[in-house]
């Protein structure tokens, strides 16, 4: 295939709630096109796009798929997103490398909040869109009700340019209203055939012709005076009207058919290619801009070959066996194959490997791709997802979207210790693939903590993990980081004596404790006078203070939040080392912390939950069961955004509660405001637990 210049490309993301049809429709796409000879089917995982072994088990698409095809002459670039709303951020970073969108709506599933907050991305972005009605073979089709729900949950305006052919409850091709023809398709191949209107159906045709007149219209004054003044536009005009309202976003067309049984493919290609921006139209709408690395200064490109070179990469694939894949939109110049890059982002130089077309798991090598292409390219070195690469002697740094931040975080164990350098190895490489996943070490519970936008999310992840890396882990809630603190002052006294056949140890001292503000953390202060303690053995008291709150009175959790004095003691001028003093100043402060009221503290997280309004009761009554408080209430579109203070420990697994008591509408971010007392009550429980805990280890 040879090179498509910019003005005929396309580079168009599908999206959609889970269960939709992207991938089907994705796959009458690359049948109807010929790229394909057959039509695969998801629920046997023979389509193009699912081909990861953890899609064709789940028979749901878990990651972005590039897809390439050509209808009339134009080259279109497809990419196929997952439609969960764990994995939000794949169509978050899909959407920055297209230049439209395809939304596949359900006939019978509605608009769910996966979709509408991807479609607050898709006007903030201002990407022009067309709509698909999928399944529309099925009893419960209502197209109707599905258009009502798009301008009442989208704010759109959409616009029909088909209508569905029936047989029955079958579907057997569409009306196309710009056409005035009926599309019949056999679903077996990608044939089709153009027939007349049937005369039953004309005045819906004249009804809806009329409609797209006046859309193609409302878009240009001059073609509104010709329209007002002829009453219709001629076939030239009404396609320009309708380009400039698709690529303004003042109009949203509606295309109906069947994925599964091919139908009303055809219709909805031609507008892809008509109406859809090419790359040099979306850099003349949209400039593409950036900054220089080195300075805040603006940079801009106008997205043409001639222009140095400059891309972006929107996701990276890395395979054990291939190596590492970075998919690219190139927004200016042209990229060759081998060639030295410069990362702008991490300011570093990068050589490139094979650069190729993709065709989901099918890999085509080319030499060049210019302004406009979307390529894998492969083996570089260091860049990962959200770099920009450009010419270093002409740099430009791209922005990158905020992704959403892990909510749900299960602790992971590797199932033997052979596995322990596996875990970490091909944990890290997963997040380099998705950065919505999270990994740290938390040195407070020395426990290894994974972290997902949701269970799906993370259940992906140990999949991946186990057949990637050969990593196998046990997973379990992981601990919470309690604190402990004193509510009151103390002294006390620690005395270390040891006699010993040589030198002996002798330590003593007295320490103050007292209850200092929260978040200060631990302050220590020298008051010692007369040196009853030399000045060369203060720093090993205070080293062991910082010891001894490693593990607290109550329940053995870190201490914080506390200021330590030592004020008085005595040395022995030969037995005394730092050892004895440190040893002593440990014992004064366990001491001291039994008398100084010592309490726990849990963290406590800002939790922020977005849920339909319907819903919205019943998730603060929710929130207040687990000890939360409400903060404040605010209406976000037609949602509700509940803002509250709730303890970790109550939230833990607050994903799978907020899914069933939302119907799968809502969603949450969280993150630590600060640590607060623990309730009385359940402080007693916690000091049970983690007596209980030693004991059992004890015993062991």
């Amino acid at each position: 295939m040879s090179e498509p210049g910019a003005r005929s490309l396309r580079n168009v993301a599908i999206i959609a709630n889970r269960g939709a049809g992207k991938t089907s429709l994705a796959e009458a796409i690359l049948l109807t096109t010929g790229t394909i000879p057959s039509l695969g089917s998801v629920a046997q995982g023979t389509t193009v796009s699912d081909f990861e072994p953890e899609e064709i088990h789940r028979r749901s698409s878990v990651s972005t798929s590039l897809l390439r095809c050509t209808w009339n002459h134009t080259t279109i670039n497809l990419l196929d997103t997952p439609g969960a709303l764990s994995l939000l951020g794949e169509a978050l970073t899909a959407l920055q490398a297209v230049d439209a969108v395809i939304v596949v709506l359900n006939s019978s599933g509605g608009i769910r909040s996966e979709l509408v907050r991807l479609w607050s991305q898709i006007k903030a972005r201002r990407l022009p869109c067309l709509f698909f009605v999928n399944e529309l073979d099925k009893d419960t089709a209502s197209t109707d009700a599905l258009l009502a729900a798009c301008q009442r949950d989208l704010e759109v305006a959409p616009l029909p340019m088909s209508h569905a052919i029936r047989n029955g409850s079958q579907i057997e091709g569409v009306i196309d209203f710009l056409e005035q023809a009926a599309v019949h398709s056999r679903p077996e191949a990608g044939k089709w055939q153009q027939h007349p209107v049937p005369d039953g159906e004309q005045p819906l045709v004249a009804e809806s012709r009329k409609r797209i007149q006046e859309a193609a219209a409302e878009a240009d004054d001059r073609l509104l005076e010709q329209y007002l003044a002829a009453g219709e536009l001629a076939q030239a005009e009404l396609m320009a009207g309708l380009r400039l309202a698709v690529q303004t976003g003042a109009t949203v067309p509606v295309y109906v058919g069947s994925a599964l049984r091919n139908a009303g493919i055809v219709p909805l290609l031609n507008a892809i290619v008509e109406f859809l921006p090419s790359p040099g139209d979306r850099a003349t709408q949209s400039p593409i801009r950036g900054r220089h690395p080195d300075r805040e200064q603006e940079v801009s490109r106008q997205g043409v070959a001639e222009e140095p070179f400059s891309g972006l990469i929107f996701k990276t694939i890395i395979d054990p066996f291939v190596g590492r894949l970075s998919y690219l939109r190139v927004l200016s110049g042209t990229l060759h194959a081998d060639s030295v890059l410069f990362n702008a982002t991490r300011k570093t130089k990068e050589k490139s490997g094979h650069l190729y077309h993709l065709l989901g798991k099918k890999h085509t090598a080319v030499s060049t791709a210019g302004a406009g292409e979307i390529v894998a390219v492969g083996k570089l070195k260091d860049a990962q997802t959200g770099d920009t690469l450009c010419d270093e002697h002409d740099p430009v740094c791209y922005p990158w979207p905020a992704l959403p931040r892990p909510v749900l975080s299960f602790a992971i164990e590797p199932k033997s210790s052979a596995d322990v350098d596996k875990v970490s190895l091909g944990l890290h490489k997963l997040i380099e693939e998705d950065p919505t996943l999270g990994f740290s070490r938390n040195a407070d519970t020395k426990e290894m903590v994974l972290s997902g936008m949701g269970q799906l999310h993370l259940d992906l992840a140990l999949e991946k993990l186990q057949r990637k890396y050969g990593a196998e882990v046990v997973i379990h809630t992981p601990k919470i980081p309690y604190r402990e603190t004193i509510r009151a002052t103390a002294q006390a006294q620690g005395k270390y004596k040891k006699q010993t056949g040589g030198h002996g140890q002798y330590g003593d001292c007295w320490l103050e404790l007292a209850p200092a503000a929260r978040g200060e953390g631990f302050t220590f202060e020298n008051r010692v006078v007369g040196g009853v303690i030399p000045r060369n053995f203060i720093p090993a008291v205070e080293k062991g203070v910082v010891e001894a709150m490693q593990h607290g009175a109550l329940a053995g959790f870190p201490v914080v939040d506390v200021r330590v004095a030592v004020y008085d003691g005595s040395y022995h001028v030969v037995d005394s080392s730092e050892m004895s003093f440190k040893l002593a100043a440990s014992m004064a402060f366990k001491k001291a912390m039994e008398s100084a009221h010592p309490v726990l503290l849990e963290p406590m997280m800002t939790v922020e939950v977005d849920a339909p309004a319907d819903h919205i009761g019943a998730v603060i009554g929710d929130l207040n069961a687990r000890r939360g408080r409400i903060l404040h209430v605010e209406a976000r579109g037609h949602a509700e955004v509940v803002k509250a203070l709730v303890p970790l420990a109550e939230i833990l697994t607050y994903t799978t509660t907020l899914n069933s008591l939302t119907g799968g509408g809502g969603s949450y971010v969280m993150e630590l405001a600060r640590y607060d007392e623990v309730p009385r009550e359940v402080a007693a429980k916690i000091i049970e637990e983690s007596r209980a805990t030693k004991q059992a280890v004890a015993a062991h």
